[in-house]
């Protein structure tokens, strides 16, 4: 079953903690400096994103939930929108996209007075986990996704996170890694998947064309799929 904490709606309330979330685990410090593994795993991630954005040239591509914009960094020829609830993250976005063709925008993107079908490709990586209205969001998506666009959204697959990270706080490289061993945020997941639970909710507002476990199914730790509108 998912799991829902409870989770302000207040937009300055909402604000408030994913500054928080941003301020305990520096993004740039997630992709650059946490253990190997960690780096490898989320490079598989990464790498599957870009597939399935395809060729990019001129594209209109929104991420929601940009984060510090490691995301958006693989599309340098694209005209990119790079949302976020948070200033913290907003702030290390701005860095991170230095010369690119982007426009930032703060707030809820289904509070957000986009005109429909306004891009190409939309990314949610690592998102939906963080809210507690995500079939809102997922209709956001559709509405600001073009007739023949793709969205590329994944979620971590906490139940196994979870209790992998259960494990390795028994060992010496759990006693050695200390707090590092909730690098990410854990407290932050209100909601928690398995992929067949996060697929049913996805097909109430796209169609699926591809679905991919990362890293791979004997280590199922994020589950990615590459959505067109249904």
């Amino acid at each position: 079953m998912n799991e829902t904490q409870d989770w302000p709606k207040n937009p300055d309330e909402v604000e408030r903690l994913n500054d928080s979330l941003a301020r305990e685990h520096p993004i740039d410090d997630y992709y650059t400096r946490s253990p190997f593994v960690i780096r490898w795993i989320q490079g598989r991630r990464l790498a599957l994103i870009r597939k399935w954005v395809g060729p990019h040239d001129g594209l209109r591509i929104l991420e929601v939930g940009a984060g510090g914009g490691h995301v958006l960094k693989m599309f340098p020829r694209g005209k990119l929108t790079a949302a976020d609830v948070s200033d913290v993250y907003l702030e290390t976005a701005k860095r991170n996209l230095a010369g690119y063709d982007v426009t930032f925008l703060k707030g809820q993107i289904e509070k957000l007075a986009l005109p429909a079908e306004s891009f190409d490709r939309i990314i949610c990586t690592e998102v939906l986990e963080h809210t507690t209205n995500p079939d809102e969001i997922l209709g956001a998506l559709r509405r600001l996704l073009v007739s023949n666009g793709k969205a590329v959204i994944t979620v971590p697959i906490d139940p196994v996170i979870d209790r992998a990270k259960q494990v390795i706080r028994r060992t010496p490289v759990g006693w050695a890694l200390g707090d590092r061993v909730a690098w990410g945020g854990d407290k932050y997941h209100l909601q928690k998947w398995w992929p067949w639970q996060f697929r049913a909710i996805l097909e109430r507002e796209f169609t699926i064309e591809k679905a991919k476990i990362v890293p791979s199914v004997l280590a199922p730790l994020h589950a990615c799929f590459l959505c067109t509108k249904v």
